[in-house]
């Protein structure tokens, strides 16, 4: 199928061929019939994608302070990398979808196949959409209505934060798609509506919609204009859905409004705010979100859970089907507001109107001759698609099927894989989208969306899983069940009966003779600088000590790593790192762990500010400060070993200093290291020769455990028993 991308590096329009997504649990699967360019929204990416390095800079300028302190902490090269794969993405265009439903998901009720539905699916062939952020159309709207919904819905929702009442004067500022529609819902509620913006045709078509209208072109004075409207009293509210820099829109505002008036911000303004403006009036000010409540709510938009209607009367997807009723009941018609319709072919064609002064509704139309030749062809859903030649892809003798195309996977991961001779062969992501992505980068055969592309080609001998934290267990499983040699990133799951299974799985096929390959990405162990440290402690008798100090930053709670059904929290998703690594460095098994958290009493925040307490059979103890409470600017790792009358010190993999040793003194690196290359090549290597993994798998098994039990899911008893 094909679905429009937007470059970040140059604001280019691209249609590309993707696989079909894969249909899931509380998911619609759609085909398009049409789509709705977001003018205000698409352009704005577009003219960052367009902009020089210097402007998408100032544009962002939270972005350049993250960077400046990544800088002074990882170093110039890293954070060059880190920027360049960030801006290799191309992200999908488009938030406003009405189609046909093709496949219900389980756990989805109230609706059909064929059912014509609204989503803010992007622009594309097929998409793949949450339950709660879609809504049946009535049979009176139209498909090409229909489409306007979810902008609709924005207008809706910051109506609904305003209250208007009936009779009151409402202010829109900024007459475009939302402006208009918001016109309309606004009339709806019996007000009086007068709209301000700076195009005569706007205004034109917002008075035949029954506002009465400013031209600011005109060099009229708005604020005299609406007193004298309102007969002196002022305005009873603002609604402001221009996008602009300027502040003067928020002080025009308050000067029209009444006192008490309130202000609602759609969209985009100057936000340097006069207290005089708002003290004597004692006005309220409100920033609207999107579609309403339950945006940006993973419960609520991924998961699938609702909110009681008694308690939150209007959701995302009410609101959806409110604008729907409205279109259903004649008060919203947006015939007028369509000033240009595409066939999906010719979509990029499109997008050259963005901008200019006749747009206003550019409506992408699916159902075009070629469209619907190619939907009775079996390869229109198909959820593989051939990206690279065979000829043009590396040889050896590992073939490699990977299922997961995140950023991780992107940035980290991929760059290093490359370095090796393994044959990308397969690449698998759950919308096909970032995975086709990353097959044209690295030069896989094939860009897929079903899992199933990896478990049963012969071809591929080598499964590497670098997916969300909740999904290893069973992938692991999968993966040794159909023979194949298996790389997991950190964690090998997240439950201790995922690890049982695991245990089980992996010794019952050593039973019948064929010793499995598991390998979990541990890749500190590989770091240069710990290679080096190893080799020193080797060299020395008697315990050691380690220090490990973690400034790992905040991450909202929110966030699907602090999600224990999902991430398994930070310390079993990433603080396993770091037990592993000293682990590693002890050379010897653990004895004992025990944790101790840093929460105010009763808190039910994260836990991911923890000391770990590691006590090894050899008498050796270790310390992992996992701190999430510090500030940015300070490096993020930083490692302490005494041994001996001896001290090395590791600075976030860049500087170690030894104390103590004649011979060796420092081994500073150019950039940070944390041993990804040096981890793929030690994987494929060690395929290739066939041996074993470089991580034992008892290890493995041990340092998982370990992590559970810092973590509170298993009790703090000792690890080995003792006779």
């Amino acid at each position: 199928m094909r679905q429009i991308l937007q470059d970040l590096r140059n604001g280019e329009t691209q249609l590309v061929e993707v696989p079909c997504p894969n249909n899931s649990k509380g998911t619609l699967l759609i085909r398009s019939v049409a789509s709705l360019v977001s003018v205000g929204t698409e352009k704005m990416l577009i003219n960052f994608g367009k902009a020089s390095w210097i402007n998408k800079a100032r544009s962002q300028p939270d972005k350049v302070r993250q960077v400046i302190d990544k800088v002074k902490t990882d170093g110039v090269v890293t954070t060059i990398n880190a920027i360049n794969s960030k801006l290799s993405n191309r992200i999908p265009l488009g938030y406003s979808n009405v189609g046909r439903v093709l496949e219900v998901g389980s756990s989805v009720e109230g609706y059909s196949k064929g059912d014509l539905v609204v989503s803010n699916g992007p622009h594309a062939e097929i998409v793949c959409v949450e339950k709660n952020l879609c809504a049946l159309v009535p049979k009176s709207v139209a498909a090409e209505e229909a489409a306007f919904t979810v902008i609709g819905s924005i207008g809706l929702q910051g109506i609904r934060l305003m209250r208007p009442s009936l009779g009151e004067y409402i202010v829109v500022t900024g007459l475009g798609l939302i402006g208009l529609l918001s016109v309309q819902i606004l009339k709806a509620h019996g007000c009086r509506v007068i709209g301000i913006d700076f195009d005569a045709g706007k205004c034109q078509l917002a008075r035949s919609l029954g506002a009465e209208t400013i031209e600011l072109s005109s060099g009229v004075d708005p604020v005299s204009v609406t007193n004298r409207i309102t007969n002196g009293r002022g305005v009873d509210g603002v609604l402001i859905t221009a996008s602009t820099s300027s502040n003067e829109p928020i002080h025009q505002a308050a000067m029209m409004c009444r006192q008490r008036g309130r202000i609602i911000l759609i969209g985009v303004t100057g936000l340097e705010l006069s207290r005089a403006d708002f003290y004597e009036k004692e006005l309220s000010f409100q920033v609207s979100c999107s579609y309403g409540p339950g945006r940006y709510d993973p419960s609520y938009e991924q998961e699938g859970n609702d909110y009681p209607v008694g308690l939150v009367r209007w959701t995302e997807r009410r609101n959806f089907e409110a604008v729907l009723q409205l279109m259903d009941d004649g008060a919203i018609d947006v015939r007028a507001l369509i000033s240009h319709q595409y066939d999906f072919s010719d979509a990029v064609k499109g997008y050259g109107h963005i901008g200019s002064g006749e747009s206003l509704g550019i409506l992408l139309k699916y159902e075009d001759p070629a469209t619907r030749e190619k939907c009775a062809e079996a390869g229109f859903r198909s959820q593989s698609v051939r990206v690279t030649q065979r000829a043009d892809v590396q040889g050896g003798s590992v073939c490699v099927g990977l299922i997961g195309a995140g950023g991780f996977t992107g940035q980290v991961l991929l760059p290093a894989l490359l370095k090796t001779k393994a044959h990308l062969r397969t690449i698998v992501s759950a919308k096909g989208v970032s995975g086709t992505q990353l097959a044209k980068r690295f030069k896989f055969e094939i860009s897929s969306t079903d899992h199933s592309e990896v478990f049963d080609d012969p071809k591929i001998d080598t499964i590497i899983i670098s997916t969300r934290h909740n999904t290893h267990g069973e992938l692991v499983l999968r993966a040794l069940n159909a023979g194949k040699r298996v790389y997991v990133e950190k964690p090998l799951c997240i439950k201790p009966e995922e690890l049982e299974s695991i245990e089980s799985c992996y010794n019952g096929l050593c039973s019948e003779g064929a010793k499995p390959y598991l390998m979990v990405g541990f890749n500190r162990r590989f770091a240069p600088q710990i290679q080096k440290i190893r080799a020193m402690l080797v060299e020395l008798d008697g315990p050691k000590a380690f220090v490990m100090r973690i400034n790992s930053g905040a991450i909202p709670k929110l966030h699907w790593t602090q999600d224990m059904e999902v991430g398994g929290g930070r310390m079993i998703g990433e603080g396993c790192h770091f037990i592993d690594l000293l682990r590693f460095l002890a050379d010897s098994s653990i004895r004992s762990i025990r944790s101790s958290n840093c929460t105010s009493p009763g808190s039910l925040g994260p836990r991911d500010t923890i000391s770990v307490f590691i006590e090894f059979l050899d008498g050796s103890i270790g310390t992992v400060h996992y701190f999430s409470n510090g500030h940015r600017a300070v490096m993020k790792e930083r490692l302490e070993i005494f041994c001996a009358g001896r001290v090395l010190e590791l600075e976030n993999f860049r500087r170690l200093q030894a104390y103590g040793w004649k011979s060796f003194k420092s081994m500073n690196l150019w950039r940070q290291d944390k041993g990804h290359s040096g981890e793929m090549q030690a994987l494929v290597s060690s395929l290739e020769e066939k041996s074993e993994s470089p991580i034992p798998f008892e290890q493995i098994v041990e340092v998982t455990r370990a992590s559970f039990q810092a973590a509170g899911l298993l009790p703090n008893l000792s690890l080995i028993q003792q006779d």
